[in-house]
């Protein structure tokens, strides 16, 4: 009997029986969901008292589940360059961190502050219980962004500076 188990999960696999619930749960995820999770992109961290990056750190008491998602910022052009996340939580949290790290990489500040939990959402396909993780990661970039200004004011005496304008082509 143990050897038939045993031989039934290496060679197909551990899936649950077609009609149970846990098959209705395993089916519930969409290819999107599954692939961030299962390929998590930009897993990691920075080191959080580089003046170049901000940290995010939120969580939901709800579910339990907490992320941490970093920025690094060039300080010449606002842009962020590089992002990463660690997050504690379902599959559904890790996609929503995955997702963000990989859509604020490139944009300036001011533009991934647009960024909104819905579009995440959609983009993930999330199902209605699972729309707290992807707040979770618009709260996280949020409070990403407001840790590296508060660092830029601190390091700059108080002051907020804005990130140097583009100058126009005259």
């Amino acid at each position: 009997m143990l050897r038939h188990v045993a031989h039934r999960i290496l060679v197909q696999g551990i899936r649950p029986p077609a009609n149970s619930p846990a098959a209705v749960a395993f089916r519930m995820y969409h290819e999107r969901v599954v692939d961030h999770y299962n390929n998590p992109r930009n897993v990691g961290s920075f080191d959080k008292s580089d003046p170049n990056v901000g940290t995010g750190l939120v969580g939901a008491p709800a579910c339990g589940d907490v992320m941490k998602l970093q920025i690094r910022v060039d300080e010449e052009s606002g842009k962020i360059v590089d992002a990463c996340f660690k997050t504690f939580g379902c599959g559904s949290a890790i996609a929503s961190s995955s997702v963000a790290t990989e859509w604020v990489k490139g944009r300036q500040m001011e533009e991934v502050l647009s960024i909104k939990n819905t579009e995440i959402a959609k983009h993930l396909s999330l199902p209605p219980v699972k729309l707290h993780c992807s707040m979770l990661a618009e709260d996280a970039i949020k409070a990403a962004v407001k840790d590296y200004e508060a660092k830029r004011a601190k390091s700059n005496g108080g002051q907020v500076v804005a990130p140097p304008e583009k100058a126009a082509d005259i």
